[in-house]
């Protein structure tokens, strides 16, 4: 079985963010690491290759300045091999964007049976990323697994949903997102993390892949970020003291904001 996951490099989340003022955009320059949510596809992967008896996990990822070190925290996982797709192209990419680039590299990484990602982003929230690769790859998808098997030609997943869960099946090859929670991601040994040195990473251009600068980055965006502003600060409750009749006016504060 092989499987090819999803895993976006992201500024760690341990340090303040920064904005670049000329973009606009979250700045990227310094050390990446991989995004906490994807660790859940990662070791998701792996288990479903074991129970399958053997297989691959592929890691795809786009970042900049040949950034691998978020891919090598996936390899020390388990994960076989990784392509990452580094290009000053890039910068600027939305989420279908970037749905072009890791379609290419799922193509490029040979006969996937199943592509896993996370539900969304911790540093861009849009949850739009995984279906539009699905789309663009011409699978199945399923969104918000919970439980994810497979018997080699289709995938059972118990999708979360308010009320509890569906149980779906999709004819393989597919993909799914899955939540936090869906597995617990292991943590590298010191020998897994020294085997990753070691581990193929494909450090590929757009050109690499044929695809057109044009289509990708800011040339190929279809949104624009116009202004950033400051959040509100948050204004001071108001105080109810009970002498009595407190009950009144918390009812009436709430018919006022139309709550009740």
């Amino acid at each position: 079985m092989h499987v090819a996951v999803c895993v976006k490099q992201i500024p760690d989340p341990a340090a303040p963010g920064e904005l670049d003022a000329s973009t606009k955009t979250l700045k990227r320059a310094g050390k990446l690491v991989m995004d906490d949510s994807d660790s859940y596809g990662v070791e998701m992967a792996l288990q479903l290759v074991t129970e399958a008896g053997g297989g691959s996990v592929t890691v795809i990822s786009m970042a900049p300045n040949q950034e691998v070190k978020g891919v090598k925290d996936a390899l020390a996982m388990g994960a076989d091999k990784a392509i990452v797709v580094t290009d000053d192209a890039l910068q600027g990419s939305d989420s279908l964007s970037t749905a072009k680039v890791l379609a290419a590299c799922v193509q490029r990484a040979g006969d996937v049976d199943l592509v896993l990602a996370a539900t969304e982003s911790t540093d861009g929230y849009t949850g739009t990323m995984p279906v539009q690769l699905a789309e663009l790859l011409g699978l199945p998808s399923v969104t918000f697994a919970k439980k994810v098997s497979t018997d080699g030609s289709k995938v059972t997943v118990d999708r979360q949903t308010e009320a509890g869960y569906d149980e779906i099946e999709a004819p393989l090859p597919a993909l799914v997102t899955v939540t936090a929670g869906v597995v617990e991601p292991r943590y590298p040994s010191f020998k897994a993390i020294m085997a990753a040195k070691n581990k193929p990473v494909e450090l590929l251009s757009l050109a690499d892949l044929g695809l057109d600068a044009g289509s990708v980055g800011w040339a190929g965006a279809r949104q624009e970020i116009t202004a950033i502003t400051e959040a509100e600060a948050r204004k001071a409750g108001e105080v109810v003291e009970d002498d009595g009749e407190a009950h009144t006016k918390i009812v009436s504060y709430l018919e006022n904001l139309k709550v009740v």
